[in-house]
C-alpha cells in the first residue's frame, strides 16, 4: 500500500511538472534560441505520425485484450505507452524552437476573400472545438494512463481495469485528434 500511495505522489507531480513545461513552453515564457535545427521543422509531421499509430496500437490493444491475449495486450500498450513517450518529448522540443501556429491565419498574400473568411470561420470553430476537447482530455488522461500502466504491470488487475475504463477512451481520443489537429495546422505552417 505504502508503494501504491508514492506511485500516486510520483505521478502526481509529474503530471504538473509536465503540465507546467507545457504551459511555459504555450505561453513563451521561455524565449527560444534564434537558430533553430531543420529537424525542428518535421516534429509536427512526426508528432501526428506517433499519435496515429498509437491509436492503432491502442485498437489493437483493446481487440487483444477482448481474446484473452494478455501479453500482445500488454506488449501493443507499452508501445503505444513509448511512443506516446516520445510524442511528448518531441511536443515539448518542437514548441520549444517554433512560433505558435494559428488557425485561421490569413493566407500567403495575407489577403482572405470573404468566402474564404466565412469557411476559415466554421471551420475554426470546430477546430478550436476539437483542440480544447484534445487538451483536456490529454491533461486528464496523462495521470490516469500512468495509473493504469501501474495497476497492470503490477498484476493488480480489478484496479487496473476500473482506471482503464476511463483512461482508455481519453486516450484513444488524444491519439485520434493530435493528427486531425494537424491537419487543418499544416497549411498555415510557414516551413
Amino acid at each position: 500500500m505504502k508503494s501504491e500511495k508514492s506511485t500516486k505522489i510520483l505521478i502526481t507531480i509529474l503530471t504538473i511538472i509536465v503540465l507546467a513545461i507545457v504551459i511555459i513552453l504555450n505561453k513563451k515564457f521561455v524565449t527560444p534560441p534564434s537558430h533553430i535545427p531543420e529537424f525542428i521543422y518535421h516534429l509536427p509531421l512526426l508528432n501526428a505520425i506517433l499519435n496515429s499509430t498509437s491509436f492503432i496500437l491502442l485498437i489493437f490493444s483493446l481487440l487483444a485484450i477482448k481474446q484473452k491475449k494478455i501479453n500482445v495486450h500488454k506488449n501493443l500498450n507499452l508501445l503505444a505507452f513509448i511512443l506516446s513517450a516520445i510524442f511528448l518529448i518531441s511536443y515539448v522540443v518542437a514548441h520549444f524552437y517554433l512560433p505558435e501556429t494559428i488557425y485561421g491565419d490569413a493566407n500567403h498574400n495575407g489577403i482572405l476573400e470573404e468566402n474564404e473568411k466565412i469557411e476559415v470561420g466554421l471551420l475554426r470553430k470546430l477546430y478550436l472545438l476539437i483542440l480544447s476537447t484534445h487538451i483536456i482530455f490529454a491533461t486528464v488522461a496523462f495521470p490516469l494512463i500512468l495509473l493504469s500502466f501501474y495497476y497492470g504491470l503490477n498484476n493488480k488487475i480489478l484496479q487496473h481495469q476500473k482506471i482503464v475504463r476511463f483512461a482508455y477512451p481519453l486516450w484513444l481520443y488524444v491519439c485520434f485528434t493530435g493528427p486531425i489537429v494537424y491537419l487543418f495546422l499544416r497549411p498555415y505552417y510557414g516551413f
